[in-house]
């Protein structure tokens, strides 16, 4: 069956660094754009990296832009996210979404991982 598997998250002091990994199964992972997601407590879910199934375009949300890095490896099914100059207000679950932008247009999600930044 279809699996998303988040992995890497955990508490980092301020300026500090992480590497969120997701870990795919169960479906083509190089037919699908892949994403990481995240959610505070009372806010919405919001889009933090986006990367095109080759890995040769990625686009980011503002308030990471310049501090986080997404990557894939189609051989390993994987995808990553590098987050680097950590803030506190990057406190959240971070999602793992799987998109195919041809028929049939499925979508599957991770169980996320706690991202606490935090002295």
């Amino acid at each position: 069956q279809v699996q998303l598997v988040e992995s890497g998250g955990g508490l980092v002091q301020p300026g500090g660094s992480l590497r969120l990994s997701c870990a795919a199964s169960g479906f083509t992972f190089s037919s699908y754009v892949m994403s990481w997601y995240r959610q505070a407590p009372g806010k919405e879910r919001e889009l933090v990296a986006r990367i095109t199934t080759s890995g040769a375009m990625t686009n980011y949300g503002d308030s990471v832009k310049g501090r986080f890095t997404i990557s894939r490896d189609n051989a390993k099914n994987t995808m990553y996210l590098q987050m680097d100059s950590l803030k506190p207000e990057d406190t959240a679950v971070y999602y793992c979404n799987a998109m195919r932008t041809s028929l049939p247009l499925n979508t599957y999600w991770g169980q996320g991982t706690q991202v606490t930044v935090s002295s």
